[in-house]
């Protein structure tokens, strides 16, 4: 009962996640590198230190934890949130240009399973006594192949609805699609994208022990790596105020209100994502295949919910049943990767 408990907890939390670009569409007269920021500062600021806050006991605080920690993994879960926050920003890039659906499948497949992959394998070269190899089972394995292979079949439809449709179909359904720049955008995206996990590897230790609950104790690290990709995210996003000349979009005093209620709906949104694979985890501890895929399962999720969105907002709108048909079959292929596992273990 309480593994079906985590995975709908991780299953809320992809859901909410594959929804947070809904109210990004109702910000209004800001260019992306101005709003992209501002939820950020919502989505990789704010909502991760009130989570890392719940992990902290009464009479302890984050600075002591911080401070008493291993320097060597502090720094490392953030350095690789920085190369995860290029993977963010790409991320968001692949939407522009793909849209929701097919940009969330390709980005987030293929950190799917190399998130999952990277994060043993490092944690190995760098600490050979912790044996993180063998958490890549049998089982695991093939759970990122099958998530792998509904990514392909979902990519593979998204190739035939870019062949498929005239100039003016795609640009109707995506204002800015463009296939060939978007894939490649959306690989490096989910590449880097995978660091994350990696990050979540290398902090797992940070927290109070037995005094923290275990369905938080990935919030503190889960904060050291959002603050690694913020600063990224930042840099970038201020060099495009600069070269965009778009300061003055933080000075339309008008549409503040507005797009700050929709930019912090949209940190909240995507945050919930990591705040429920922590709280899932927490029930998944006696499996550990599951706890090894957990990110896996997130994002192969993720990938599911952004489709359905992908079809609610019409953005297969045109394409033909073969490709519809093909679409489905690679989404039921992800909802199936979320279980075998635990079958094959």
């Amino acid at each position: 009962m309480d593994i079906i408990i985590g995975l709908l907890i991780i299953a809320v939390g992809a859901f909410c996640q594959s929804s947070c670009y809904v109210p990004i569409n109702k910000i209004k007269s800001w260019s992306w590198e101005s709003y992209w920021i501002v939820q950020g500062v919502f989505a990789w600021l704010i909502f991760p230190l009130l989570g890392a806050l719940l992990a902290v006991p009464s009479g302890h605080s984050l600075c002591e934890l911080f401070a008493s920690g291993s320097s060597f993994n502090i720094w490392m879960t953030v350095l690789f949130g920085v190369l995860w926050g290029v993977g963010g920003l790409t991320f968001g890039l692949s939407m522009r240009y793909l849209g929701v659906a097919l940009g969330q499948s390709i980005a987030l497949g293929t950190c799917a399973g190399l998130g999952t992959i990277m994060g043993p394998v490092l944690l190995n070269l760098f600490f050979p006594e912790l044996n993180a190899l063998e958490s890549l089972t049998f089982a695991v394995i093939m759970g990122v192949v099958i998530t792998l292979l509904g990514i392909a079949i979902i990519g593979f439809a998204g190739s035939m609805k870019a062949s498929s449709l005239s100039e003016e179909e795609k640009k109707a359904a995506v204002k800015d699609f463009n296939f060939p720049k978007g894939l490649a955008i959306a690989l490096l995206a989910g590449f880097m994208s995978g660091c994350f996990n990696v990050g979540l590897e290398f902090g797992k230790e940070i927290n109070f022990g037995d005094l923290t609950p275990d369905m938080y104790k990935t919030l503190p690290a889960t904060l050291l790596i959002t603050l690694g990709g913020f600063v990224t995210n930042a840099i970038y996003c201020f060099y495009q105020n600069q070269k965009n000349k778009t300061w003055d979009d933080y000075k339309k005093g008008q549409v503040w209100g507005n797009n700050l209620l929709f930019c912090a709906l949209a940190g909240l949104l995507w945050y919930s994502q990591f705040f429920g694979l922590s709280l899932g985890k927490g029930f998944l501890t006696d499996s550990p295949t599951l706890m090894t895929l957990a990110f896996c399962i997130l994002m192969a999720l993720n990938v599911t919910f952004s489709n359905v969105w992908g079809i609610i907002l019409k953005e297969w709108k045109g394409c033909s049943q073969k490709t519809i048909t093909i679409l489905i079959i690679g989404i039921v292929i992800l909802i199936v990767s979320t279980f075998v596992p635990e079958l094959l273990k």
